[in-house]
């Protein structure tokens, strides 16, 4: 047997109510997550009138994608890495 243990729980987003499967110990940092999502997209329904619920999840979920697409260039272990595979290639390009 798995030491993970998954159970299902319901999640409310947007008013809408999701029923998920996680892991036993993520749970805390799911519901986390969900009411994030649910306060930005709360934000996003103040910002933009005249939109749909569709509309709000897409743009809660472009914000996340590009603020962890962001994190994660500024990462100082991936910008090393990034620069020793960099002089790599352009040692290789120089031979």
């Amino acid at each position: 047997m798995s030491e993970d243990t998954f159970i299902s729980i319901n999640v409310w987003l947007s008013g809408r109510s999701y029923r998920i499967r996680i892991k036993q110990d993520e749970e805390e940092a799911v519901r986390k997550a969900v009411k994030i999502a649910d306060e930005k997209v709360t934000e996003m329904r103040h910002q933009y009138a005249g939109k749909d619920d569709q509309d709000f999840l897409a743009m809660t979920l472009l914000t996340y994608a590009a603020d962890t697409a962001i994190d994660a260039l500024q990462n100082p272990f991936l910008k090393t890495e990034l620069a020793a595979m960099t002089e790599k290639i352009e040692h290789a390009l120089k031979k």
